[in-house]
């Protein structure tokens, strides 16, 4: 069944505005919701390390669209779900969302990150916070082309590490928490892995801080290094320039030619 919906062609894609239905909004912490969405007629193709922005309906403070990481696509069920961190009006909306309602998003946006040539189990998917979202749909990914991705996911206690046995299904999972109460204690540069394994691609995504942590030490090691950025992004097609950055190619828009980007056309100070 062809999809029947509005879509704009941007960069030579489709990026379809479509009603979706909430099926299910799962609570995973006070401060996350896991928010699953469908439609009538078959979903677009989407890449893991694109995004949506998600109108949200019935906030009085929320004009803008929220741009929220694919966080996994379920073929077989016809889902989308979005890790949703409930930090303002808008998120806290969404992740009062019932079974049922429709939610109005554009998808999918943004560009996606680099797939190996070939099979390997030398990949490392390092997420952070909300920041685990993408790495969850890349690393279903990974695995169905052969890989076997390794997931290390950081966070401040146990109760913030999310979906770990989601990230389990696809890979060795090895996590870091502040407190020490989940893994190491610390953060996901020093967690030990690092020095037994020489990977040969890293992936990552979460705080700033964290990103340029691992960016360090993936050039150190003359690791190749794919980031994903979150900047603030309103349109989430290159129109309002919020989400600007600084590259080696000069300033580019985040949605537009991210938010994936190989640390190289980065700079930071690393």
């Amino acid at each position: 069944m062809p999809l029947k919906a509005k879509f704009l062609l941007y960069q030579d894609m489709k990026k379809y505005i479509l009603d979706l239905t909430v099926t299910e909004n799962i609570r995973l912490h006070t401060n996350y919701a896991l928010l699953k969405l469908t439609s009538p007629s078959p979903l677009p193709e989407m890449q893991p390390g694109q995004f949506a922005e998600i109108r949200v309906d019935g906030s009085p403070t929320t004009f803008l669209r929220r741009p929220i990481s694919i966080n996994y696509v379920d073929r077989q069920r016809n889902e989308v779900w979005f890790l949703i961190q409930l930090v303002g009006d808008g998120t806290r909306r969404l992740g009062q969302a019932k079974a049922g309602e429709t939610i109005n998003a554009v998808l999918p946006l943004g560009n996606s990150f680099t797939m190996p040539e070939s099979s390997s189990d030398k990949l490392l998917l390092v997420g952070g916070g909300v920041g685990t979202a993408p790495m969850l749909y890349l690393g279903e990914q990974l695995a169905k082309n052969g890989s076997k991705p390794t997931f290390l996911l950081g966070a401040r206690s146990e109760k913030d590490l999310l979906q770990l046995e989601q990230f389990a299904a696809y890979g060795d999972v090895y996590t870091t928490t502040e407190n020490g109460s989940h893994g190491e204690k610390g953060y996901v540069t020093q967690h030990s892995i690092l020095n037994r394994i020489k990977f040969k691609q890293i992936y990552t995504c979460g705080p700033k801080p964290m990103m340029m942590a691992v960016a360090k030490y993936a050039k150190s090691k003359d690791i190749a290094c794919e980031v994903s950025l979150e900047n603030t992004m309103a349109c989430g097609i290159g129109a309002c320039l919020c989400c600007v950055e600084n590259t080696t190619e000069g300033h580019v828009c985040v949605c537009k030619e991210g938010p994936v980007f190989n640390i190289n056309k980065l700079l930071w100070q690393i």
